[in-house]
C-alpha cells in the first residue's frame, strides 16, 4: 500500500491512469476531502474514483478512501458523500449575464406562452405608462408561443392605443402604428443593406414586421436607471443562482467595454463567484480599417492577460439573423411561412457581413492573438465563416487562437468535417432544441432538420463543441428566457427530446452521457483557454467541482433533467450548499 504525501511533484502517473507516490512524509495535509462517492474526473480516460483531496484551492489527489484519507490532518474538513456523484464545475459557453440580471429590475415579467399572454402584459404596461411612453418587450420568441407567430400591428395597436410598442426578438421585431410613425418608417422607407421592412402586398403599407431593422426604431423603454451598487447586487444574485445550478465558469458572448467595468468591480471586491471569459463585442459596421482598429484596441486591453477569474479571450460579432425570428442565413430558402411572416419563396434569411469584411475581421483577430467568433445560426452562415477561417489559415495558422462558431445550429456533413480539420470549436445551445423543435419541424419538416445540432457527428469528427444556454433574460435556471440549468441541457443532448414535440429529434445525433458531461466541462474549458486549469479533476488543477444528487451515468435518462446540485466548490471553497433536508445528514 502506498502512503499518500502532499507535493504534486511526488506523484508518478502509471500506465493504468492511477497515481502512485514517492516514499517520503507528507509536508502539509489536505484542506478538504470528499470521500465515499463517485468522483468523475473527466480526464482523458474518464477515470472514476471514490475520493478526492484538495489543498490550497487545487486538487491534491484522488483514489480510494484509504489512499485519500492518508492526506488528512487534524484540521482537514472531511465530507462523506454517501455515494453521491462529483463532477468538475460545470461551464456555460454562452451567457449574457449583465443584461439578464437587470431584466426584472423594476418589475417581474410573467411567462408568456401565447399571443393573449403577450397582449395582456402590454395592456398592463400601457395602463402604468404615460401616453406616448414606449413599451418594449424583448426576447419572447414566436417559436415558443402557442400561435407560433408575431403579434400583429393591429393587435399591438388595440392593446396600447396611446403608446408606441416594440415586441423584439433579437434584431427583428413587430411594432405598432405609433412606433412606425415615431420612427419615420413608412411605405417609402428604405433600410440599409441587410435590413428588411415587410409590406402589405395590397396596400403597400408596412405590416409592422421588421427584419434586422430594430436599429431604426427610435424609442427605448423608460424606467428608473439602476445605480452601480444595484447593478452589482443584481449580478451577484444571478451568480449565486449560477452556482446553485452547478455553474462555476461562464463565457459572456457579447460584452461591451462599459459593461466590463461591472465584472472588474466584483473582481476587485472578491465577489466574483464564477470564472468569466469575455468575448468583446465588435460591430461589423463601418469602414473595414476602423473595424480592424477596434479589434486591435480590444487586444491591448489589460484583461487580455491570462487570469483564471476574469479574462477577455476574443471578439464576437453577428454574421446572420436567427432561427427564432426567421432570419438565419440558409443554404436553401426558408419557404413561404405564416409562422415567420415570410411571403418570398426565394428568401434565405439575412447575412450581415460581406465576405471581404468578414475575412478582414478574422485575419486581424488571428493576428492579434484573439479568438474570433460570430453568431452564425444558418448553414449558409456557418459555411461562410468556415470559408473565412479556411482562407486566413492559408497564411496565418488559426488553431492557436481557438476560433469558434457561435450557435452553429444548422450544419452539413461537409461543414462538420471542415471544422474538425481547421480545429474550429462550436458553441451550441441544446435548450433551443428543447424549446423550439416543434416550430422548426413545422417550418422545415423533419428531414431537413437532420443536420440541426448534429452533436454525435460533431463529437465523432473530433470537433470540440461546448454546451451553452444563451441565457439572456431573468434569474432562475428554468424560468430564464433560454434556461441555463445544465442538467436540462445535458438531458436534451442525451435524449434529443423537446417540449411539445412527440418524438426525439433525430435520436441518432444524441450524445452519450460521458460526452454530455464533457460537453459542459472540459470542452468548454478548452474554448475559454482554461483547460489546463479547470474542466477536469486532476492533480494540480483548480478544485472547481459540484456534488450531484444522483448518478448521471447510471440513472434513467429522463431523471437527468431533474438532477439537483447539492454542493458547489470554486477553487476548493464551498460557494453553494443545498438545504439540509435535501441531502443526507453528513452534509
Amino acid at each position: 500500500m502506498h502512503r499518500l504525501i502532499a507535493p504534486l511533484a511526488a506523484w508518478l502517473l502509471l500506465g493504468t491512469g492511477s497515481w502512485a507516490l514517492a516514499d517520503k512524509p507528507a509536508e502539509k495535509p489536505a484542506d478538504l476531502i470528499l470521500r465515499s462517492g463517485k468522483v468523475v474526473t473527466v480526464d482523458p480516460k474518464f477515470t472514476i474514483h471514490a475520493a478526492l483531496a484538495v489543498r490550497d484551492g487545487r486538487v491534491l489527489t484522488m483514489g480510494s478512501n484509504e489512499q485519500v484519507m492518508a492526506t488528512a490532518g487534524p484540521k482537514t474538513e472531511i465530507v462523506d458523500l454517501d455515494g453521491k456523484l462529483v463532477l468538475p464545475g460545470l461551464i456555460d459557453s454562452h451567457t449574457h449575464p449583465l443584461d439578464a440580471s437587470m431584466t426584472e429590475f423594476e418589475h417581474e415579467i410573467p411567462p408568456m406562452e401565447s399571443i393573449a399572454d403577450v397582449l395582456a402584459y402590454i395592456r398592463q404596461r400601457a395602463a402604468a405608462a404615460q401616453p406616448g411612453e414606449w413599451i418594449v418587450l424583448r426576447q419572447v420568441f414566436i417559436t415558443r408561443l402557442a400561435e407560433q407567430r408575431y403579434p400583429t400591428k393591429a393587435e399591438l395597436d388595440a392593446a396600447a392605443p396611446n403608446n408606441p410598442v416594440v415586441y423584439s426578438t433579437g434584431p427583428d421585431a413587430s411594432v405598432n402604428t405609433l412606433a412606425l410613425k415615431a420612427s419615420g418608417i413608412d411605405r417609402n422607407f428604405q433600410p440599409a443593406a441587410g435590413g428588411k421592412i415587410e409590406h402589405d402586398p395590397v396596400t403597400g403599407e408596412p405590416t409592422g414586421i421588421l427584419r434586422s431593422a430594430l436599429s431604426y426604431v427610435k424609442g427605448r423603454a423608460v424606467g428608473r436607471k439602476a445605480t452601480p451598487a444595484e447593478q452589482d447586487a443584481r449580478l451577484e444574485k444571478l451568480f449565486d443562482d449560477y452556482n446553485a445550478n452547478g455553474l462555476t465558469s461562464i463565457i459572456d458572448r457579447d460584452c461591451s467595454a462599459g459593461s466590463i467595468a461591472r465584472y472588474s468591480r466584483l473582481r476587485a471586491a472578491d465577489k466574483l463567484r464564477v470564472r468569466v471569459a469575455i468575448s468583446h463585442d465588435v460591430s461589423s459596421k463601418g469602414k473595414l480599417s476602423d473595424i480592424q482598429e477596434r479589434i486591435r484596441e480590444v487586444a491591448r486591453h489589460p484583461l487580455c492577460r491570462p487570469d483564471p477569474m476574469l479574462r477577455i479571450i476574443g471578439i464576437k460579432t453577428y454574421l446572420d439573423g436567427g432561427m427564432l425570428t426567421g432570419s438565419a442565413y440558409m443554404l436553401k430558402p426558408w419557404g413561404v411561412s405564416q409562422i415567420y411572416s415570410i411571403d418570398d419563396p426565394r428568401y434565405r434569411g439575412l447575412r450581415y457581413i460581406e465576405p471581404d469584411v468578414l475575412l478582414g475581421m478574422v485575419q486581424t483577430t488571428v493576428e492579434s492573438g484573439l479568438q474570433f467568433t460570430a453568431h452564425s445560426v444558418g448553414d449558409a452562415a456557418v459555411q461562410g465563416l468556415l470559408d473565412a477561417y479556411e482562407e486566413v489559415n492559408r497564411t496565418s495558422p488559426i488553431a492557436p487562437t481557438r476560433p469558434c462558431i457561435t450557435h452553429s445550429n444548422f450544419m452539413t456533413p461537409e461543414s462538420i468535417a471542415q471544422a474538425g480539420r481547421l480545429k474550429v470549436a462550436l458553441d451550441i445551445q441544446p435548450a433551443w432544441l428543447y424549446l423550439d423543435a416543434k416550430t422548426l419541424v413545422a417550418q422545415f419538416g423533419y428531414d431537413r432538420l437532420r443536420w440541426f445540432q448534429p452533436l454525435q457527428t460533431i463529437f465523432e469528427q473530433g470537433v470540440i463543441a461546448g454546451g451553452g444556454s444563451d441565457h439572456m433574460q431573468k434569474i432562475g435556471g428554468l424560468r430564464a428566457v433560454n434556461p441555463y440549468d445544465p442538467m436540462l441541457a445535458m438531458w436534451v443532448a442525451v435524449t434529443r427530446k423537446s417540449q411539445g414535440y412527440p418524438q426525439p429529434l433525430h435520436p441518432e445525433e444524441a450524445l452519450t452521457r460521458e460526452q454530455a458531461i464533457r460537453f459542459y466541462t472540459i470542452n468548454n474549458a478548452y474554448i475559454m483557454f482554461l483547460d489546463d486549469q479547470i474542466g477536469s479533476l486532476e492533480p494540480g488543477k483548480l478544485a472547481d467541482m459540484v456534488v450531484v444528487d444522483r448518478d448521471l451515468l447510471a440513472c434513467p435518462a429522463d431523471d437527468i433533467r431533474d438532477a439537483k446540485v447539492l454542493r458547489t466548490y470554486l477553487g476548493g471553497k464551498l460557494i453553494y450548499k443545498r438545504g439540509q433536508n435535501d441531502f443526507n445528514k453528513s452534509f
